[in-house]
């Protein structure tokens, strides 16, 4: 199922990770594609909040992950530098992969070829000055 939303500002965008979060559950993998600047931060930000998460989200580029600890965890990683199987296998990323948790992926497009099958695929891109089109591509839990 692929549909398509729209925000206009940040807010919106936290709004519809909210919804997005709310449907997760362990084993769940988002793979975000989307230039810089896009919201897949903020989009990340919406999903914890939406998993009851209350931790501040921000970026994992310089962490390579960000761990936020709940009923269900959310591990957030940033593949910007990473290139491929073998960058990957440095990073841990295997060993996070498991049924009590939710993985979301930055730059997943660096990776495609080393994600499991079945990703949420969320890509968010800039169809005007603050408008983004955020397209969702899922199961039915995500037609809303």
């Amino acid at each position: 199922m692929t549909r398509k939303y729209y925000s206009s500002s940040p807010e919106e965008t936290i709004e519809l990770g909210k919804k997005i979060g709310e449907r997760l559950r362990g084993g769940d993998i988002i793979a975000f594609r989307g230039g810089l600047g896009a919201g897949k931060t903020t989009m990340t930000r919406g999903i914890a909040l939406g998993m009851g998460l209350r931790d501040e989200v921000s970026s994992p580029t310089f962490a390579l992950v960000n761990e936020y600890r709940g009923k269900t965890a959310l591990y957030h990683f940033d593949m910007y530098r990473v290139n491929g199987g073998l960058d990957l296998d440095s990073t841990g990323f295997f060993d996070y992969v498991s049924d009590d948790c939710v993985i979301a992926v930055e730059w997943s497009e660096n990776i495609a070829d080393e994600l499991p099958g079945g990703c949420i695929v969320i890509e968010l891109s800039a169809v005007g000055e603050d408008r983004r089109e955020i397209t969702v591509i899922g199961d039915e839990r995500f037609d809303f």
